[in-house]
């Protein structure tokens, strides 16, 4: 009977990885992913031997769903990774994962780092109940977005790229509020760094940068 196995990988560095995905990883020959080259570095870097990989990602859900559940329908067993973190955690594996239940496809699921959750437990902030947005929409759907959550009580938890960080703070700050806010950048890697403060200081700080780089993990207090 195929099997679909769920596995968690590093979000930056890669001795996070667990013994149990690496023993997974070495074992089963067959892997979705979302991007080659990124899962080839976790292959050769932990020397897991030849692999059979199949590309899913965003770009190609829909076209390649038929596909990709077709691979895993001819193999015993079938892993699936993202770039970084959890599957399905914005990511398009949910498709597929929903295709296995509506088939009988057994599920399982191998844990791992999640961007979101390490970023609340480094915030300081009250973490019982929050809000996970994903990455955000654009310009006027961004802000319709935050509009709608001017009376949010939970916790906001979202992804956002260096070139509109500092726009969606100030959005943030015009339509919300000067909320407490923490901002995880580059998170686990050699270039971490750990802003926390309220939303008018930490603009005011990205403001002095020259070049803004990185990957940005946000957490804003509710209401």
């Amino acid at each position: 009977m195929p099997e679909l196995i769920i596995v968690g990988t590093p979000i930056g560095n890669l001795e996070d990885i667990s013994y149990r995905a690496l023993r997974i990883l070495k074992e089963v020959d067959n892997i979705i992913c979302e991007d080659k080259r990124v899962t080839l570095k976790i292959i050769n870097h932990f020397d897991l031997g030849n692999k059979n990989l199949f590309t899913y990602n965003q770009a190609s859900a829909e076209r390649k769903l038929e596909s990709a559940f077709n691979f895993i329908l001819n193999n015993e067993k079938t892993i699936i990774v993202t770039d970084a973190g959890m599957p399905i955690v914005s990511d398009p594996g949910n498709l597929l994962v929903k295709r296995c239940y509506e088939n009988n496809v057994k599920v399982d699921i191998i844990p791992g780092p999640s961007a979101p959750i390490s970023a609340l437990a480094a915030s300081g902030l009250p973490g019982s109940k929050f809000v996970f947005l994903g990455f955000l929409p654009r310009d006027k759907n961004r802000r319709r977005l935050f509009r709608t959550l001017v009376e949010e009580e939970k916790i906001l938890i979202f992804f956002e790229s260096p070139n509109r960080i500092l726009k969606t703070l100030i959005d943030i700050n015009e339509i919300l509020g000067n909320r407490e806010i923490f901002i995880a950048r580059e998170m686990t890697k050699i270039h971490q760094e750990f802003l926390k403060g309220n939303t008018c200081d930490i603009i005011e700080k990205l403001k002095k940068v020259d070049n803004i780089r990185g990957e940005f993990t946000v957490v804003i207090s509710g209401k």
